[in-house]
């Protein structure tokens, strides 16, 4: 499959799937899909795997975060952002040290390659967004963030 297919509707024919603005889920996953693969790309150029991006990000606003933390800021499971943050601390963007006031726990703390990257990483973010957003007035640039934010809430409402 590539970033251009869209999943054909639950249920529908394939006719439908050609248009799939008409279709929320395929349109959706389509953006979706082609907005992980150019993240994945550059993000890739400085070392850092999908998904680290937003590790790194909850790190530069507040180093020292424990992977419990990071996991609830993030929405995820703490074994997952342990999982995650053991292959950055390989790639020598964090270490971990112990935490001061509880020996079984530890803090995340940005290297300075880590701390480098915040730049770098920022410019890729703004050079992505700029890119998927191109053709879209400033309104409707506004008005799908709203759109999305107002989806996030129905999904998490029940």
């Amino acid at each position: 499959m590539t970033e251009n297919d869209a999943l054909p509707p639950a249920g529908g024919s394939p006719d439908a799937a050609q248009e799939p603005a008409t279709d929320f889920q395929a349109a959706f996953w389509s953006a979706k899909h082609a907005l992980a693969l150019a993240s994945a790309t550059a993000f890739s150029r400085h070392g850092v795997h999908e998904g680290q991006q937003f590790v790194l990000r909850s790190l530069w606003a507040e180093d020292g975060l424990t992977p419990g933390e990071v996991a609830r800021r993030l929405g995820l499971a703490t074994p997952t952002v342990t999982r995650a943050t053991a292959r950055m601390e390989a790639a020598g963007l964090l270490r971990r040290e112990p935490h001061p006031s509880d020996r079984r726990m530890v803090r995340l703390c940005l290297t300075s390659r880590g701390q480098g990257l915040e730049k770098v990483i920022g410019e890729e973010i703004r050079q992505l967004t700029d890119r998927a957003l191109a053709t879209l007035s400033t309104a409707e640039r506004e008005a799908l963030i709203r759109t999305l934010q107002q989806i996030r809430r129905n999904l998490s409402a029940g």
